[in-house]
């Protein structure tokens, strides 16, 4: 007898009358492999959230440094030199016993600040050279420097 019009025949069922309780092969790999690419998907963008969350910090830390410079400037009417370097500015003075900046962060890659005076556009520049810590580079690695937040970039 035909099992389509056999209406005691459950839907889902074998035509031995077992109910399928399984999934085939087929079918776990079809969802493994949806579940991979979407988590390849996650996984690109949250590496590059991350990378734009340190280059936001970055930024904000050479801002820090860059008012902690001016400050130093008004007090001292000068720049530190490049021998003095940021170092100088976490002694005290008269006017400021404990210094301009309690401690010189390190950059979210964990390298110093460069500090360059004078600079080619300015007194000085604060560059952090980025994710792979070497001068150059692209995205990620690309450096950050106190010129080019002054020009909004």
């Amino acid at each position: 007898m035909n099992d389509t019009l056999n209406p005691n025949v459950r839907l889902g069922a074998t035509s031995s009358g077992k109910a399928r309780s399984a999934f085939s092969l087929v079918e776990l790999i079809v969802v493994m492999v949806i579940i991979g690419l979407l988590s390849s998907l996650v996984a690109v963008q949250t590496r590059s959230y991350l990378i734009a969350s340190k280059q936001n910090a970055a930024r904000a830390e050479i801002s820090t440094i860059v008012s902690a410079l001016e400050t130093f400037f008004a007090d001292q009417s000068r720049y530190p030199s490049n021998e003095e370097g940021l170092e100088i500015l976490t002694q005290g003075t008269n006017a400021f016993p404990d210094g301009f900046i309690k401690k010189l962060p390190k950059d979210p890659w964990g390298n110093a600040y460069e500090y360059i005076s004078p600079a080619t556009e300015a007194p000085f520049e604060i560059l952090s050279f980025g994710g792979d810590g070497k001068e150059g580079g692209e995205g990620g690695d690309s450096d950050l420097s106190s010129e080019a937040l002054d020009e909004g970039r």
